[in-house]
């Protein structure tokens, strides 16, 4: 009886743990479907391995690059804007300090420089004119001309070459060819009608070159030849000249003289540019002219005024091409070996620019040095001085 009881028993327990098992693979597909979902269910689904990201390539970078000055937008054509047709009422509005990316540039590069002149203006050197900060002569004698004007501990004894490029401010690509190609004691002068002025005279400040600022003045056939708003006038009453002198004088810091742009005629009258130079001196101001004008008349009309001028002694650009500068070059070289020193004018053309650049890298080696022309001025006017000095004790 128990061994049928047994047999029995094992054959119960043998379907009910098949049946125990199935259940149980049963309930775990049925989890996987409901977290998984149904495989059959599923649409096709294509898939292909991915090909690793290839890096981007890194550019060569040469140091040269990241010594090569900063560049800006340059206008399609170096053609000179005319100066013509702006009205009297023009007003040229400085940027505020800190707003003009170029003036944030120049404030670093005149930290960095070691030919960087000292950041214009400084305390003391101004006082407030009817259209802006004029340049006035400091409590202790500090004249705008002294302070503003590039130191020069050159070799007095060699022959003295200085050369200012005009017309700055007007064409951005050749202001800036100027400002990073050419040696620091060639001085720029700017057109006081330039936009963002005192941004182009901290940048050029910062890259060591002393600056002018240019008053235009009549010449024979104005107004067909109108110079631009706040143009001196030959026969214009010395206040109406002042009044225009104060607005040019007042749109930016930091220039050591004032030249002349044109002024043929104005040039001619005595009175006229005597009561010019007069007022320059009156504010620490010395003026350069750029030679095109009657020599003795100004010449008279400085020494009349006790001023602080200067005449260049040969305009480089009036033929602009290459060879023609090239050759008003070597004059000034001949100039200077004769008479101790030499100035030259140019203008703002790509041409001059360029062979100033050639011709100064091997001046030195030609037994010239080249000086800014704060430094030739100082010396001629105290050659004038010994001259006038020896004149006086022989009558």
């Amino acid at each position: 009886m128990s061994g049928n009881t047994t047999s029995a028993t094992q054959a119960f327990k043998a379907p009910a743990l098949a049946g125990v098992g199935a259940a149980l693979l049963f309930g775990i597909g049925a989890l996987m479907i409901a977290f998984l979902g149904d495989p059959a269910g599923r649409p096709p689904v294509a898939r292909q391995a991915l090909a690793p990201i290839p890096e981007p390539a890194l550019q060569d970078v040469q140091i040269a690059d990241i010594r090569r000055p900063v560049e800006f937008t340059s206008p399609d054509t170096e053609i000179e804007p005319s100066l013509s047709g702006v009205p009297e009422t023009f007003e040229a509005t400085p940027p505020v300090d800190g707003s003009d990316p170029a003036h944030a540039e120049a404030q670093h590069a005149g930290q960095t420089n070691p030919n960087a002149l000292v950041t214009a203006p400084l305390t003391g050197l101004t006082t407030p004119g009817p259209s802006g900060p004029l340049p006035a002569i400091g409590p202790d004698g500090t004249r705008p001309d002294q302070a503003y004007a590039r130191p020069w501990h050159g070799d007095p004894n060699m022959p003295m070459i200085a050369v200012v490029i005009g017309g700055m401010g007007l064409n951005r690509a050749v202001t800036e060819a100027a400002i990073n190609d050419l040696p620091p004691e060639v001085a720029l002068s700017f057109a006081p009608y330039s936009r963002d002025l005192q941004s182009w005279i901290d940048q050029a400040r910062a890259a060591g070159h002393e600056v002018l600022i240019e008053v235009p003045m009549e010449p024979f056939d104005y107004p067909n030849n109108d110079p631009g708003p706040h143009t001196l006038l030959a026969d214009a009453p010395n206040s109406e000249n002042s009044r225009r002198l104060y607005w040019l004088m007042s749109q930016a810091t930091g220039y050591f003289a004032m030249t002349n742009y044109l002024g043929a005629r104005f040039s001619t009258s005595e009175p006229a540019l005597g009561h010019l130079m007069a007022t320059l001196e009156e504010r620490g101001v010395s003026f350069l002219h750029d030679g095109t004008g009657r020599r003795s008349t100004i010449e008279a009309a400085g020494g009349n005024a006790g001023a602080r001028w200067g005449i260049a002694d040969r305009v480089l650009d009036e033929d602009p091409s290459p060879s023609a500068v090239d050759d008003r070059l070597l004059t000034l070289e001949a100039l200077a070996l004769q008479n101790g020193s030499a100035v030259g004018a140019g203008f703002a053309y790509r041409s001059t620019v360029d062979q100033v650049a050639r011709w100064a890298e091997g001046l030195e080696a030609r037994g010239y040095a080249l000086a800014p022309p704060s430094a030739v001025m100082a010396r001629q006017q105290a050659e004038r001085g010994g001259s006038q000095t020896a004149s006086s004790s022989s009558h």
